[in-house]
């Protein structure tokens, strides 16, 4: 045994002790109700075959060979940041291999010693570690509180950075956009806005969506959700691009994204400029989903495909899941500490292919249970 195993094995028998210990398994050919693939993307026969006949036709090889700023960068990679930052109404667009990379890459490079980064208190966990990585002055203010965050705003100097998210991954609520825009704009604070619920579940973004996209810093749309592939593009000016190529560690030195994986990003774009009627089809399953929560105040109130049950206790939440497992739903338990002790959940994602037959088994198994 290794010095360090003892330590290890220690930390995993507390966590199971807890009952929070986590363990990868097959996603079964249940009714979807967890993925984040809320167009379908992921399973699009369409989107494959328009990835397949593009990939066949350009692709010489396999992987990209380096890093952006060494043997990787290429006319493919260049063109698609031109087609992002034209698709999102930006000046300039660079694409980082994960939302997370994104994430950290930008939070971890903007704001250096003397800077204050201001941050809503549900930021993703890609969001917080960026932020610890920085040397700035950072302050959490409570979530969607407007008011809390001025008073944050009034004590805070030299550059300030406000980082929200545009719709919540655990809740499924909206930012209050246009107000915080409004604040950064009279506080002279920079927003940077994460898009990675927001993207293809409402339109290009809730920033353009709300045409404040202009008044917003950065902006960070992720590939791996609503547009069914992978990668990430941190939108902004001319000048934050060529910053981030110069100091985003996560961009600087990771290998570049394949072939493959540009043509997936720009192919997914292109169909949903076309999926008018998949993207109402999941208007339509929230809409009805709403109707069925007529009320009940377990559910936390949400106009976005993440639908939030609140059932406290670990061991509560995991039985309930496990009697929607077991009639074929794919639902699964967020415990503590992902989310805050007693407020334990099941996290319901509705996808444009769901049916109302299949979220009707939803609550009849749910009253049963």
């Amino acid at each position: 045994m290794f010095p360090a195993e003892k330590a290890l094995s220690e930390a995993i028998q507390k966590r199971g002790e807890q009952d929070l210990l986590r363990k990868l398994s097959l996603t079964e050919k249940r009714i979807d109700f967890t993925s984040n693939d809320y167009l379908g993307f992921a399973r699009s026969e369409e989107l494959y075959k328009m990835i397949e006949e593009k990939t066949a036709k350009n692709a010489k090889r396999v992987g990209s060979g380096g890093s952006r700023l060494l043997s990787g960068n290429s006319k493919e990679a260049e063109e698609l940041e031109s087609f992002l930052a034209a698709f999102y109404n930006s000046p300039a667009a660079l694409v980082f291999n994960s939302g997370y990379d994104a994430n950290v890459g930008l939070f971890s490079s903007i704001a250096k010693k003397g800077d204050t980064i201001l941050y809503d208190e549900l930021v993703h966990a890609s969001i917080h570690d960026g932020i610890r990585l920085s040397r700035a002055d950072t302050f959490a203010f409570r979530h969607n509180d407007v008011v809390h965050l001025e008073e944050r705003l009034n004590n805070s100097s030299v550059n300030i950075f406000v980082a929200v998210e545009s719709i919540y991954s655990m809740d499924g609520d909206l930012a209050p956009l246009k107000e915080i825009s409004e604040l950064c704009k009279k506080h002279n604070a920079n927003l940077l806005v994460d898009e990675a619920h927001a993207t293809g579940v409402f339109g290009k973004g809730l920033a353009q969506q709300q045409k404040i996209e202009s008044s917003v810093f950065a902006r960070v749309h992720t590939f791996g959700k609503a547009l069914g592939c992978h990668g990430a593009v941190v939108l902004g000016s001319t000048t934050l691009k060529e910053y981030l190529v110069n100091y985003a560690r996560s961009f600087i030195y990771t290998t570049a994204l394949p072939l493959h994986s540009l043509i997936s990003i720009e192919c997914a774009h292109q169909l949903l400029e076309k999926s008018v009627n998949i993207q109402n089809n999941l208007v339509e399953n929230i809409s009805y989903f709403k109707q069925k929560i007529n009320g009940n105040k377990k559910w936390l109130d949400s106009p976005s495909a993440i639908q939030s049950m609140i059932i406290p206790g670990n061991s509560e939440v995991k039985n309930l899941c496990k009697k929607l497992q077991d009639a074929d739903m794919d639902v699964r338990p967020i415990l503590s500490p992902t989310v805050p002790k007693g407020k334990e959940r099941i996290r319901v994602c509705l996808h444009s292919y769901n049916t109302k037959e299949e979220i009707d088994l939803l609550f009849k198994t749910i009253a049963k249970a």
